[in-house]
């Protein structure tokens, strides 16, 4: 007889009530068996996940509570495991029993690791998991592609020469496992992952990562975050325009949070010249959060180097270490899904207040929140071996649009103000754009001011002449 896990009624019910998505799903207990291998074909061609059978979906019962629909024993789930045992290629897998408080019968948990090979279900067809459906995958230059970017293995399953206690005992995985449902010992949870080895328990790159206390002394290599801020627009600043340069250690979730508060407080004291005039500099908090995390989740953690968030006055550079995974191009990185670190995206996304909550949109999100704040969009490039995304503080009106926002609410605008307001940085191209303008008959240099005080302003408008008195 196999072990069955007991759980409480509360559990099972945020079990019932949890969102399916990219990392989880469940099924009724009658479902085929075919229907079973196509979510985990999926999940192993994506970044693995979990699934139970004995819970219906919610479509066929819209109350939680009387979703759980177990079956009488787990040998009822052998057809089942028998076709997960049968997949070829091979599906590393690892499932369980579940029986909860005041609920009926017995529901199965299965873990699905991402696959180093293109897994397919019996009939030969390949799926990948895209939010809450396991859709397949028809085109052969796809598969290919899949296939390409499965070849290459990830720094985060290096096992260390470390005791388990490392991360099973500390408080991070304590606070982390308390608020998962149903509530999980940390050891079984790290087997479960795959965080730590199944025979002799040493944690893996990943496990430690997540949730040693202090990884980086334990780390082999470099992973911690610098922030760095120079007061400087220059493309190469000086050594008197650093003003801050501190480094964020810790367990990944809160490396995260802590740079991103470093990065909002750095933020907060920067003034730079915009329409309105001198202001606090802004960026959207949704694209600076996306694409932090984006580093942290998909650097390559073999490389011995840090993370580093670089701010200027009018830009901040992440520069991530590894290039870009798999078929990831600087063309299609929007288009395309790929993890390197399949192990740390899935544990980030279980946290209670996760820093990945939409699997694959993070930098398409940043894109869309920098739109939306009329900022040109992010750049992202290779750069040795590394990805740096540059988030400049550049608004997508035209200079000339810019120009003449700002005269509408001062009564003159100097060379040096017009470039930092449209970004542009040649003295000379600046004075093109008021060359434009003034040949249109909308601004005019303002008479007797030469060299640094030469300043243009609007064009006065006509006065109308009055009307002549009538004759007596």
């Amino acid at each position: 007889m196999p072990d069955i896990f007991q759980i409480s009624y509360d559990e099972a019910l945020a079990l019932c009530s949890r969102n399916e998505g990219d990392l989880f799903d469940h099924k009724a207990a009658k479902i085929e068996a075919r229907k079973v291998e196509k979510i985990a074909v999926a999940f192993a061609n994506s970044d693995g996940g979990e699934f139970v059978i004995g819970i219906a979906d919610s479509k066929d019962e819209p109350d939680p509570a009387k979703r759980w629909q177990g079956a009488a024993a787990p040998e009822s789930y052998n057809g089942i495991l028998q076709a997960l045992f049968n997949l070829n290629p091979a599906v590393d897998f690892r499932h369980e029993f579940l029986q909860a408080d005041k609920m009926p019968g017995i529901a199965m948990r299965v873990y699905i690791d991402k696959c180093p090979n293109v897994a397919k279900a019996s009939d030969g067809k390949v799926y990948q998991r895209v939010g809450a459906q396991s859709l397949p995958i028809t085109d052969p230059d796809k598969i290919t592609a899949l296939s390409f970017a499965k070849g290459a293995a990830s720094y985060e399953d290096t096992l260390l020469n470390l005791d388990p206690e490392e991360i099973v005992e500390s408080r991070e995985i304590a606070a982390f496992t308390r608020d998962l449902a149903p509530v999980t010992h940390p050891l079984a949870y790290c087997v479960n992952e795959g965080l730590v080895d199944r025979k002799t328990f040493a944690p893996s790159c990943a496990g430690v990562l997540l949730f040693s206390d202090r990884p980086q002394p334990m780390f082999p290599r470099r992973c911690a975050i610098k922030v760095i801020f120079y007061d400087t627009r220059q493309e190469a600043p000086e050594r008197e325009h650093l003003k801050v340069n501190k480094t964020v250690e810790g367990p990944l979730y809160r490396q995260i949070h802590e740079a991103a508060r470093l990065v909002t407080d750095i933020m907060s004291s920067i003034s730079i010249m915009t329409p309105e005039g001198l202001q606090r500099v802004k960026y959207p908090p949704e694209a600076i959060w996306e694409i932090l995390v984006n580093a942290v989740i998909h650097r390559d953690y073999s490389i011995a180097d840090d993370i580093q968030i670089v701010i200027y006055q009018n830009r901040i550079e992440i520069r991530s270490p590894g290039r870009l995974p798999g078929f990831v191009t600087t063309e299609n990185f929007l288009d395309v899904r790929y993890s390197r670190n399949s192990k740390i995206v899935r544990s980030l996304a279980k946290y209670k207040d996760a820093p990945n909550k939409d699997l694959g949109e993070g930098l398409n999100t940043a894109f869309e929140k920098m739109k939306e704040w009329k900022l040109k969009s992010p750049t992202l490039v290779e750069d040795g071996n590394y990805v740096l995304v540059t988030i400049p503080h550049t608004p997508l009106a035209s200079p000339e649009e810019l120009v003449m926002e700002y005269l509408q609410k001062h009564p003159e605008i100097k060379n040096k103000q017009a470039r930092e307001i449209t970004g542009i940085k040649s003295e000379n191209q600046m004075k093109e754009v008021f060359y434009r303008l003034r040949d249109k008959g909308l601004i005019e240099l303002i008479a007797g001011r030469k060299g640094n005080a030469a300043a243009w302003q609007l064009v006065p408008a006509p006065v109308e002449n009055e009307a002549s008195p009538p004759v007596a």
